[in-house]
């Protein structure tokens, strides 16, 4: 009952999914933001225990309930540790009311044709199997477009789907993620070419294989609309990308139907030195901004 219940939950309850899935070669940068710098601790297993604090602290704020984050993507690492005594995914439902997800891509491979394909899953069956015995709904994968290239992009998408497939196959949803560089001067061209290859590719699944979207915010309001309205989409949910956490808002605002999903954006602000009253009051005006976003479209 209680995937029925997180489904429900995430195509129509108002609010935004927390990103708390860094990897390992973001950590550094990530930890870095909140305040702890790299001569702070000795080796991975300790920057991932830094880490892990930091996620579990904003996991148990007051302010990151259900009422406004309606789920979260962990790290598999996170996914494999507790938080308050009970299984990270397992407490992020029953005591928080947040639907879990997980990261499963394993970074990126070099670029080709204007894109970074997801370098191979090596294991994700069994991954697959562990999350979900673990309590796992869905999980998130990334791959990036850095030109607008049509064959690039078409690749991209290709294989998110197909790999997207294999996570459905196992119960799961998968948030199939092709992020736009920001950056880019074709940036606007490079949406186009990423709306027609998903909706190609969405038009294809059979009712009942139903994934999420995790996009861009584009260059042009409501570009996206077509996928937030398209019956094998559960939900579209926007990355900061690098925005500023106001930028992104901003965007996000114009954007009817996406909701956040962001990460960087979600973590502005906080500090490991803050007191726990600074560290949720904090966290509470974060939410609430990006909340406002997520509802205002």
């Amino acid at each position: 009952m209680s995937k029925t219940r997180q489904a429900e939950q995430i195509r129509s309850a108002k609010g935004f999914i927390a990103a708390l899935d860094q990897s390992g070669g973001s950590t550094p940068k990530a930890l870095r933001l909140y305040g702890v710098e790299e001569d702070a601790y000795s080796g991975e297993a300790e920057m991932f225990d830094m880490i892990h604090a930091m996620r579990a602290r904003i996991a148990s704020s007051p302010a990151f309930t259900g009422d406004r984050i309606i789920g979260a993507i962990l790290f598999e690492m996170t996914m494999d540790r507790v938080m308050d005594g009970k299984p990270s995914a397992q407490y992020l439902w029953e005591e928080r009311g947040v639907v879990p997800f997980l990261k499963v891509d394993k970074g990126l491979a070099d670029e080709t044709d204007g894109v970074q394909m997801m370098k191979p899953i090596p294991d994700l069956d069994a991954l697959l199997d562990r999350a979900n015995d673990k309590g796992i709904f869905g999980t998130k994968m990334r791959s990036v477009i850095n030109a607008a290239a049509p064959s690039g992009i078409k690749a991209v998408v290709a294989q998110q789907f197909e790999v997207g497939g294999q996570i459905l196959d196992k119960g799961l949803v998968p948030i199939i993620e092709p992020e736009v560089t920001i950056s880019i001067a074709d940036k606007a061209e490079a949406e186009d070419l990423l709306l027609a290859e998903i909706k190609a590719q969405l038009d294809a699944l059979p009712e009942g294989r139903d994934v999420m979207l995790k996009l861009t915010l584009p260059e042009t309001a409501n570009l996206y609309k077509p996928l937030v309205d398209h019956p094998r989409v559960l939900r579209v949910v926007a990355l900061s990308g690098g925005y500023s956490r106001d930028e992104a808002n901003s965007r996000l605002s114009q954007n009817t139907g996406m909701i956040a999903s962001f990460s960087r954006a979600l973590t502005e602000g906080l500090s490991a030195g803050q007191s726990d009253a600074a560290f949720n009051a904090t966290l509470d005006a974060t939410v609430q901004s990006i909340y406002d976003a997520s509802v205002a479209g």
